[in-house]
Formats: structure tokens, C-alpha cells, sequence
């Protein structure tokens, strides 16, 4: 709780630029990417003006980048950007449908994140954006950031954190996942990374309890699936930095159980 005062003290005594939110010191979030609603190209091109005008102002011997969590495709924030000569770091919003990213991808985030924002003599303005489908990743990546530099305490904690920032209904219209089990996971591996993000100090292993479908999926053609599970990953107990199956549960069709969809009952 003494944790929670300062921050909120630290942040209500120094306003931050109109429609940036700071999560950090010299750490901010375009508030965009905690709103349901959208905006087309011309009002997102005067909103991007005001915030780099304000900023500019204020932090007038700052250097800016932006950190941009995007899907696939050609990105109008990054165009946007160099427009205004500002560095952009694209960066995925997800990996294989799932709203998380790989390791080294988010620890190519964090030492980037570090650096720049401890760059000698300078004051560097670290901005994050996410584009539409990204506001699940950039809240991890924003707890992991804060955890990495010990601005935080608590997994949990801090995710929620992030988390409360943003309307509940955000994260429903995006995913029918729920992230924050895995969210948490990845996080708790950062925390027991060394400072320098090389392996973890020690073995990280983990159980899989149960696999949720929430629904059954016709992949046979006549209303249900046999559905396999694969664990992939890292080998710890050797030098492959490949990615291997771990585990295999099934390999005969004829041992995994069949689920059938439940007939829909008319009204």
C-alpha cells in the first residue's frame, strides 16, 4: 500500500502531457490504448499532433521513442511517426493467437526499454502504443517493465495494477482468453532473471493442469474433436536453444477421447 501511495502521489503532483498516462518515470501510454473507441485517420492525426506538441514543450532536451505493439501489415502509427522524425520499435501483439510473446522477445523489449531510458547524460522519453488487438501484450509488457526495474513489487499485483487502468470490457472485446494466468508465468521468469536478463538463476519448471475448451470446435465434420495436446519449449537440461516437443500425451488416434458439441435446444 505504501508502494501504491507514493506512486499515485509522485504521478498527481506532476501532470503528465494531455492524453498520456505515466506508468513510470519518463514512461508513458497514449491513453487510446485503454479506450473501446476508435478513431479514423483524421482525428487520430490531430490527436498524435497535440500529444507530440505537448511533449516537445515540455521535454524539450528529451529524445522520444515510441514502442508499438501491432499485428501484421502495414502500421499507420509507425508512418505517423516519422512524420514527426520520432524512432518506432514495432513489436507483435501476439504470438500464434495468443495475447503473449515469446521470451526473448520481451526481453529484447525490457533491455531496449533500459537503455534508452538510462542513456548517459540524457533524459529519454519512452512512449508506448498499441494498435487495435494489442492492449492485452502492452499491459504485460508494462508490468514486466516495472518488475524489471524493481518500480513494482508482486507479480500479481503489479499486472493488476496495469490492469485497472483500462475498462474491464476492453480485454472482452479482444480475447475470449483469460491471459493473466500465463501473463503472471512469464513475469514470475523475469523476476527470477538476473539483472542483466541472461537465463534464469535457476531451473523454471511448471505443471499444466488442465487444458479449457469453452467451447467444442467441429474439426471432424460431424459436430466434435479429439483434441491433442503438445507442450513445446526449451530443453533445460541441455544447450539447444531450439524449440522442441516436451511433451505428447497421445500418439494413437484411438487413445485420445472424442468431445461432441452440445446440441443448441430451441426456444
Amino acid at each position: 500500500e505504501e508502494e501504491e501511495m507514493a506512486l499515485f502521489r509522485r504521478l498527481f503532483y506532476r501532470k503528465p502531457p494531455d492524453r498520456l498516462l505515466e506508468i513510470a518515470d519518463r514512461v508513458y501510454v497514449f491513453d487510446c490504448c485503454f479506450s473501446t473507441e476508435t478513431m479514423d485517420q483524421f482525428k487520430y492525426k490531430n490527436y498524435l499532433d497535440s500529444i507530440v506538441l505537448q511533449l516537445r514543450e515540455q521535454f524539450a532536451d528529451s529524445s522520444l521513442m515510441v514502442l508499438n505493439f501491432r499485428d501484421e501489415g502495414k502500421s499507420l502509427v509507425s508512418g505517423l511517426f516519422s512524420l514527426y522524425r520520432i524512432t518506432v520499435k514495432d513489436y507483435p501483439c501476439q504470438y500464434l493467437g495468443c495475447p503473449l510473446l515469446p521470451l526473448d522477445i520481451v526481453i529484447h523489449f525490457l533491455r531496449l526499454s533500459e537503455r534508452w531510458l538510462m542513456f548517459e547524460g540524457k533524459q529519454n522519453i519512452l512512449l508506448m502504443h498499441c494498435e487495435k488487438g494489442g492492449w492485452p501484450v502492452l499491459a504485460f509488457m508494462l508490468a514486466a517493465l516495472l518488475l524489471y526495474r524493481k518500480q513494482y513489487n508482486g507479480e500479481q499485483r503489479t499486472l493488476d495494477m496495469v490492469y485497472k487502468q483500462a475498462p474491464k470490457e476492453l480485454l472482452q472485446m479482444l480475447t475470449t482468453l483469460n491471459p493473466q494466468p500465463s501473463h503472471v508465468r512469464y513475469l514470475q521468469y523475469i523476476c527470477r532473471m538476473d539483472y542483466e536478463l541472461g537465463l534464469p538463476t535457476q531451473p523454471i519448471p511448471f505443471t499444466l493442469d488442465c487444458v479449457i475448451l469453452r467451447g467444442v470446435p467441429n474439426f471432424d465434420g460431424v459436430g466434435g474433436c479429439r483434441p491433442i495436446v503438445r507442450v513445446y519449449g526449451q530443453d533445460i537440461l541441455t544447450l539447444d536453444r531450439g524449440r522442441n516437443a516436451l511433451a505428447t500425451p497421445f500418439k494413437a488416434k484411438k487413445h485420445v477421447r472424442r468431445y461432441r458439441q452440445v446440441p443448441s435446444s430451441s426456444a
